[in-house]
C-alpha cells in the first residue's frame, strides 16, 4: 500500500514501539497522529517529526478522546493504517503471598485498557477506513500489538497474558468481519524489546534477558517492530494473522 499523501494513527506513539512504528510510517509518507496520554510529551515529539505528525491526547480507553484522533488523522488525508500500541502490565495471582484473592480491580483495569482500548481503536478505525476509495484493492490496514504472553503467560501475569490473548482471538474475528469492506487486520507478538520500561532494569537484569533469547540473543530494537508493520501494510495477503517477533523465545515459567 503507498502511503503517500495518506495519513495514520499510532497509539502510545509518543515512546517505544509506538514511536519506532509512527517514525516508519511518516518515513513512507503517511501523516501520522501520535495519540498518547495527556501527561506524554506529545507536543516535543511530533514537533521532531518537521511537519509529518501531530500529538492528540487520547488514551485508548476513552472513546471520545480516541475518536478525536481518529478525526483529526482523517483531516490529514485518507486513514489507512491504525496501529495500537498502548498498553500496561501489572502483577497479578490469583492468590496473594498474603492468601487473599487476587485484585479484581487489577485484573479488570488491564483487560480494559489492552484488550477493550484494542478493540476500541480498531472500530473507530475501521467506520473511518471504511469511507475510503480503495486504493490497489484495499481501503486500510489495522495492526494490533499482543505479546508472547499471549501463549506463554508467566506466574504473575493473569491479568496482561490474558488480555494479550483476547487480542489475539479478536484478531481473525475483526479480520473476517472487515473483509467485506478491504480493511486488513493482523497482530504483531513481540518478545523482549528494548523499550523505556525495560530501560529502566539495570544492566545485568537486561543481560539476562537477553541471554534468554535464542537467537539474536539481545533485546528487540523497536525498529524492528516497526518494520514488520511495514511489512504487514505492504503485503495484501498478509490478514487475520497474529505474528510472533520474538528471537525464538519461549517463556519459562517464571
Amino acid at each position: 500500500m503507498n502511503l503517500e499523501a495518506t495519513s495514520a494513527v499510532v497509539t502510545g506513539g509518543v515512546s517505544g514501539l509506538g514511536l519506532a512504528t509512527a517514525t516508519r510510517l511518516a518515513d513512507s509518507g503517511a501523516h501520522v497522529v501520535l495519540a498518547d496520554l495527556p501527561s506524554a510529551p506529545g507536543a516535543e515529539v511530533a514537533a521532531t517529526f518537521g511537519g509529518r505528525a501531530t500529538f492528540v491526547p487520547a488514551d485508548v480507553t476513552d472513546p471520545e478522546a480516541l475518536a478525536a484522533a481518529v478525526d483529526v488523522a482523517v483531516g490529514k488525508g485518507p486513514l489507512r493504517v491504525a496501529v495500537n500500541c498502548a498498553g500496561r502490565g501489572s502483577r497479578t495471582r490469583l492468590v496473594g503471598k498474603d492468601g487473599a484473592p487476587g485484585d479484581l480491580e487489577t485484573f479488570n483495569d488491564v483487560v480494559k485498557v489492552n484488550l477493550s482500548g484494542s478493540f476500541n481503536l480498531a472500530r473507530l478505525a475501521a467506520a473511518a477506513m471504511a469511507k475510503n476509495e480503495q486504493a490497489d484493492g484495499e481501503r486500510g490496514v489495522i495492526v494490533l500489538t499482543a505479546s508472547v504472553a499471549a501463549f506463554e503467560g508467566q506466574i504473575g501475569q493473569s491479568a496482561y497474558a490474558a488480555s494479550k490473548a483476547g487480542i489475539v482471538g479478536l484478531t481473525l474475528c475483526a479480520a473476517r468481519d472487515l473483509a467485506s469492506k478491504a480493511i486488513r487486520v493482523c497482530t504483531i507478538a513481540p518478545g523482549l524489546f528494548d523499550t523505556p520500561l525495560l530501560g529502566r532494569l539495570d544492566d545485568e537484569i537486561r543481560a539476562g534477558l537477553a541471554r534468554s533469547i535464542p537467537h539474536p540473543s539481545r533485546l528487540g530494537d523497536p525498529a524492528e517492530f516497526a518494520r514488520l508493520v511495514q511489512s504487514i501494510v505492504d503485503n495484501p495477503m498478509l490478514n487475520g494473522e497474529t505474528i510472533r517477533l520474538d528471537g525464538a523465545i519461549r517463556m519459562a515459567p517464571r
